[in-house]
């Protein structure tokens, strides 16, 4: 990307807030206005996998780093098959320059229609959000709207929650992941991988592929299958155990979801991570509650209450399960969050079941937390 400041100044751009706010800039992505909720990430990397993690979807993410671009975008980095955030916001944008770089930031944007606006003062939106909260928000990419009107379509946007944005974003056809480990092996190594040994099943609602990437270098034979599969479904692949994944939106819209989970409770060992911790525990009697501007970052220092170990985590989510909810006669909360006193684990005290509200796959990192994943072979063994 070439720097002609002229240029810049004639693609304005700005987002609205609900609450009237406006923040200013030039944009840098596709030029298509949307709505989106706004959050804030306070990842120093990772942009390429923040913006493909299927988690984002509905989402504007506002990067607390200053400098981005300079790594540009490659195809073995991705979260998924393409750019899931609704937009972006960031301070400076920079030519990429980097070994493994295939394409620029912009240039990524752009082929897949995602608006961006650089030139934002971040640190003034994460501060705002912070005190606030994250809320509905309107991009104005195009030159065709006032501010005036920008603000009063992000009040009139339907936002995210008691939305269901799992069945749209989980895949549609059920399918077996990465057999030939094309996918699997780290940054293109071809490393040897595993026999796969162990059949599971993995209920996509938005899953990032190192997930996938991970179960497969451990030995699974993983297939995986739409958000809105039942427990029939789940239990005619015969496997021995079922994986819930990430996703967006709100969990207690899913209501399919929390129905099918139930069903499952009890016949086989099941693990979840994210928006698929949240769902076992509606399926569990629970509910759960939004955080007022969420946990989105490589940051965030998790208790586990079992051992008192402390890990670094990577974490997207702005929803929580509401520990006044929870059946601690049956559920025993194995992990919180060491800034807000969250849950971010739990266990059943009678069935092969647990899950963890934070990223262990954390694409990039930190990896502080990838051991969960060997847990799940070890409840499945015993």
């Amino acid at each position: 990307m070439k720097y002609d400041w002229k240029a810049l100044r004639d693609k304005p751009a700005f987002l609205a807030l609900e609450d009237g706010m406006i923040f200013r800039g030039y944009s840098v992505g596709a030029p298509i206005d949307g709505a989106g909720e706004v959050v804030f990430n306070t990842g120093l990397t990772g942009y390429q996998e923040i913006l493909s993690d299927p988690s984002y979807n509905g989402q504007f993410v506002t990067l607390t780093a200053p400098e981005i671009g300079n790594t540009g975008v490659n195809s073995e980095d991705m979260e998924s098959r393409a750019f899931a955030a609704s937009g972006l916001l960031i301070h400076q944008l920079n030519n990429a320059s980097n070994w493994r770089s295939e394409e620029g930031l912009s240039a990524a944007l752009l082929r897949q229609k995602i608006p961006a606006i650089a030139g934002v003062d971040t640190r003034a939106l994460t501060t705002h959000i912070r005190h606030n909260g994250a809320m509905k928000s309107f991009m104005s990419v195009e030159g065709k709207l006032s501010p005036e009107e920008a603000i009063t379509k992000a009040r009139t946007w339907a936002g995210l929650d008691g939305q269901d944005y799992a069945a749209k974003i989980s895949t549609q056809e059920s399918y077996v992941w990465d057999l030939d480990g094309r996918l699997s092996s780290a940054y293109g190594s071809r490393e040897d991988l595993p026999a796969v040994d162990t059949p599971i099943v993995l209920l996509d609602y938005g899953v990032k592929w190192s997930i996938l990437r991970l179960l497969r270098r451990l030995g699974f034979k993983i297939t995986v299958l739409p958000a809105k599969s039942s427990a029939t479904d789940v239990l005619a692949h015969n496997p021995a155990g079922v994986f819930l994944s990430n996703g967006p939106a709100d969990p207690a819209a899913l209501t399919y979801a929390h129905e099918s989970i139930r069903h499952l409770i009890g016949k086989l060992p099941i693990m979840g991570i994210c928006l698929g911790h949240q769902l076992l525990g509606h399926a569990l009697g629970a509910k759960t509650c939004r955080l007022p501007f969420g946990h989105h970052g490589c940051n965030h220092p998790v208790k586990d209450l079992r051992d008192g170990r402390i890990e670094i985590t990577s974490q997207n989510h702005n929803y929580t399960i509401d520990p006044a909810t929870l059946d601690t006669s049956e559920v025993e909360v194995t992990h919180i969050n060491l800034n807000d006193q969250s849950i971010e684990g739990i266990a059943h005290k009678k069935h092969p079941i647990l899950s963890v509200q934070y990223h262990p796959e954390a694409g990039p990192g930190p990896h502080d937390a990838a051991p969960f994943f060997r847990q799940f072979r070890e409840l499945i063994k015993s």
